[in-house]
């Protein structure tokens, strides 16, 4: 099949491949380096309609912290931290509960608001339509999906400083490790939405997600679970973003931290390469 241009003798004749594809780079049909125009047309919808909804997302976990660190937190009274010592209850559970912050931005972010652009607004056809690859609206779609992680850690870590529940200097490497499980999620939640075809399919990440929040070490200790129950736990992403987190809170590194960056640095890849992989199939087969 052919693209033709004009009318007459002047007329030129491409294969559609050349007409789409900008230049002959290698994995030139998967990435034009145009991702930075999904940014621009996502944060323009973000004004016009989604401010409200993002900015309801971060006083969901300040909520938790108070109702829960704050009020449980009395009768609770010190836990044992990572490093052996006790700590705060409230100082427990914050750094689990800005990683799960983290985590439902993205998810948010990367499921349903795909969904809505893939399947009724028909956006990405039209993306991919014009010289973007699918790595560009995949690219695009999840830096929209970080930044929006990377502002409620931000905020999360600032309450959480006010509260005195930072410890150590090292606790500000909460917000860009915030964003690493962000990307994690989010690279993951664009590949599995697009097999969703029905509301009712998409229940099924609230389905997953509920359990993680709740049985993630999020709450008490790991200890407390028996170890068939704790195997099963430790094979969950948000465990390994809430561990991470708590270990950085006090300035805490052991061997384990650096299991937990690559658990999502392995996360990462493997959702982009499955994102990118579904929607080449989707809408360029």
């Amino acid at each position: 099949m052919s693209t033709s241009f004009g009318t007459g003798p002047a007329s030129e004749t491409l294969p559609d491949a050349v007409a789409l594809v900008p230049g002959n780079r290698p994995f030139a049909a998967l990435y034009s380096g145009k991702a930075h125009t999904v940014i621009a047309r996502g944060l323009l919808a973000t004004k016009s309609t989604n401010w409200m909804v993002m900015l309801s997302g971060f006083f969901e976990p300040v909520l938790y912290l108070l109702s829960m660190g704050v009020g449980l937190g009395a009768l609770v009274g010190t836990v044992t931290g990572p490093d052996g010592q006790p700590m705060s209850y409230a100082a427990f559970i914050a750094p689990a509960l800005l990683a799960t912050s983290a985590m439902n931005g993205a998810v948010y972010d990367s499921t349903w608001n795909v969904f809505f652009k893939m399947n009724f607004a028909k956006l990405y056809q039209g993306m991919l339509y014009t010289s973007l690859g699918p790595l560009d609206v995949a690219l695009g779609e999840i830096f929209l999906a970080l930044l929006r992680g990377f502002m409620y850690a931000t905020g999360f870590t600032a309450v959480m400083g006010a509260m005195g529940l930072i410890t150590s200097w090292w606790g500000l490497l909460m917000v860009p490790a915030s964003v690493l499980i962000a990307f994690g999620f989010a690279s993951f939640g664009m590949g599995i939405t697009s097999f969703m075809k029905t509301f009712q399919q998409m229940d099924w990440i609230n389905f997953v997600m509920m359990p993680m929040f709740l049985f993630s070490a999020t709450f008490y200790p790991l200890s407390v679970y028996p170890p068939a129950i704790q195997w099963l736990i430790q094979a969950m992403p948000l465990w390994h973003g809430v561990e991470l987190l708590r270990e950085l809170s006090v300035g805490m590194f052991t061997p384990g931290t650096w299991l937990h960056i690559f658990y999502y640095v392995a996360m990462i890849v493997l959702g982009l390469v499955l994102t990118t992989g579904r929607l080449r199939k989707l809408f360029l087969s």
